[in-house]
């Protein structure tokens, strides 16, 4: 059986990774809907060796007979657009923050809470969390589930893909400048220069000092993991890295574990890969994981603060686990659970 399948933001590179992943996972797909902005409308698109032409999302019309929508096209697009899909009876999965609090749409990581994939029948829409949240519950939630934890202290390190093609794009011109010795053209997307700097500053402040995108990983977490006690104090960093978030990682766990404990149960957890023999100079690395699918975890030790307590490394590509891949995986929980 198959399934008709839109994607909506098709041309951006969550868009365009959406396709991959559907074909690298042979999701079975029917038929194709692309669609985007106005300005991409014509484009063709190649899925499994057969082009599609892109549509615009500008007028009105019916859903009717679309399965699943996967969304990757901003919160605005969203919350005008995806209640008119879920009102013709499809399915709406989407990558923005527009729905993830909403408490009638579950935030699903599916190697961490699968069960709550059920509960989209209320609005038809399930929320994709967060890139940098996605990376960090995978790795947390194994440990969760054996020692449990109070208390998380996180420093992400993210890809400038992560806030779209003009920030790539900013990163490749200032580089190309620099190493030319030419002048530093002007930022389109950050308030400052990204290249051979760092950016404490994702998304839009707060009075409390904190960033929306910080914010997002308290909140996101305390609903994925099902527990409001969680405390979580972020400081998220744009770097000048092309794909690949990195998260430094210290937890403080309710029973004592070691690092050698938590090696085996990460090992064995779903979605992840251990890389952890720093004396061979082995740990993930953002080169490393780009185009890979898994959360990468290394650099597992006692951390000095929290007792009992670790600190770890964590490494996923943004574009595919912290977005794209997340977001089939949901479509194929909901096929493994004939809830479509």
């Amino acid at each position: 059986m198959g399934y008709r399948v839109a994607i909506v933001g098709a041309t951006g590179e969550v868009g365009r990774t959406f396709l991959k992943v559907l074909e690298e996972r042979n999701f079975p797909v029917d038929d194709l809907v692309l669609y985007a902005s106005e300005r991409s409308e014509g484009k063709v698109l190649t899925f499994k060796g057969k082009e599609y032409t892109v549509k615009a999302l500008n007028k009105e019309g019916s859903f009717k007979g679309i399965d699943i929508a996967l969304f990757s096209a901003g919160g605005s697009t969203s919350k005008e657009w995806a209640p008119k899909f879920a009102q013709d009876g499809v399915i709406v999965i989407d990558n923005s923050s527009a729905w993830r609090m909403d408490s009638e749409v579950p935030l699903v990581v599916p190697e961490v809470n699968p069960e709550d994939v059920k509960d989209f029948k209320k609005k038809r829409i399930i929320a994709n969390p967060n890139c940098s949240t996605i990376q960090m519950v995978v790795a947390l939630k194994p440990i969760y589930d054996r020692a449990g934890i109070k208390r998380v202290v996180v420093s992400t390190y993210q890809a400038v893909s992560g806030a779209g093609a003009k920030a790539i794009e900013d990163l490749k011109n200032q580089t190309k400048a620099w190493c030319e010795g030419k002048e530093m053209p002007e930022s389109q997307k950050f308030p400052h220069q990204i290249a051979f700097n760092t950016l404490p500053h994702i998304d839009v402040f707060f009075e409390d000092g904190y960033t929306k995108e910080e914010n997002k990983m308290l909140f996101e977490t305390r609903k994925i993991m099902h527990d409001e006690n969680i405390k979580v104090s972020a400081t998220c960093v744009r770097i000048p890295v092309f794909y690949g978030h990195s998260e430094s990682i210290s937890i403080e766990t309710e029973k004592d574990i070691s690092p050698e404990e938590a090696r085996d149960i990460l090992r064995d957890a779903p979605g992840v890969i251990v890389i952890d023999n720093p004396q061979n100079n082995e740990y993930p690395l953002p080169l490393m994981v780009q185009g890979k699918d898994e959360v990468f975890v290394g650099r597992i030790r006692k951390d000095r603060v929290f007792e009992p307590g670790l600190a770890m490394w964590v490494v996923a590509d943004n574009i595919r686990k912290g977005a794209a891949t997340n977001a089939v995986q949901i479509a194929e929980l909901l096929v493994d659970e004939d809830l479509i």
